[in-house]
């Protein structure tokens, strides 16, 4: 059996590709990485492949607005190959900026008012890196599934999450697609970096199939990487936390 294959998109500004293709074939996926111009050239390249994913970064250069570039590319040249990917099963995940891009296409929390949520700048005005802690619910979304709290890296300038409306809110709050939420630190203080609503770090449609997320678990793929575990030859040996979100990722389309 072949082993699942994942397609990782790169625009001119991309920073994280390499480490999410690294982080699929970690997970037992084959990986390749290819830029947005020659997928809008042959679409069909999305036929051969289970997994869609747009890495973090700064696509673009974020000129406009965070991912506003890289999401009209998609719009314009990609859309209808995109829906049809999604219809017959593929996966899709958009980390960090690529999070950013999914609000702004048809594939993420999109109706027929327009897109229902969008990430804005920061509350502090700042950019943010630092470590979160996480909570995930339980959900149909496959790149979580077994996950309940887990503790990843953030950097980004526009991650706060802002629905159109409360309604809006309270409806994908009913609806299970507000997956991934900044949880407490030990000392019980809340860890919301950027001043989300209802503390959202990452949504996914109804499907489960489209999850987009702020945080960045490809830079969590070795337990070495977690600042507590520097010094620590013990954790030269174990996996990081996020590698589990694209095993699940692998495991799902197998």
């Amino acid at each position: 059996m072949l082993s699942p294959r994942a397609l990782i998109l790169r625009a001119p500004g991309t920073n994280c590709d390499h480490e999410t293709a690294f982080a699929f074939e970690r997970a037992g996926g084959i990986s390749r990485r290819v830029h947005v111009e020659a997928l809008a050239e042959r679409p069909s390249m999305l036929d051969d492949v289970q997994i869609f994913c747009i890495p973090g970064g700064f696509s673009y250069g974020d000129d406009i607005a965070s991912g506003r570039i890289l999401a009209l590319r998609l719009r314009t040249f990609l859309a209808d190959s995109l829906q049809r990917f999604r219809d017959r099963g593929g996966l899709v995940l958009g980390i960090c900026n690529g999070f950013q891009v999914l609000l702004q296409t048809s594939l993420l929390l999109h109706d027929d008012d327009g897109p229902q949520a969008t990430l804005a700048a920061n509350e502090s005005g700042r950019f943010i890196d630092r470590w979160v802690r996480l909570e995930a619910r339980p959900t149909n979304c496959p790149f979580l599934a077994g996950v309940e709290r887990i503790e990843l890296p953030v950097a980004h300038g526009e991650g706060r999450f802002v629905a159109r409306s409360a309604g809006v809110l309270a409806g994908l709050e009913t609806a299970g697609q507000l997956v991934l939420r900044y949880g407490c630190d030990a000392g019980g203080s809340p860890t919301n970096p950027n001043g989300s609503q209802a503390d959202v770090a990452g949504v996914c449609d109804a499907s489960g199939q489209v999850f987009g997320l702020m945080p960045h678990p490809e830079r969590f793929l070795e337990a070495v990487q977690h600042p507590a575990a520097a010094g620590s030859p013990a954790a030269r040996s174990r996996p990081g936390a996020g590698l589990n979100l694209f095993r699940n990722a692998v495991r799902a389309v197998s």
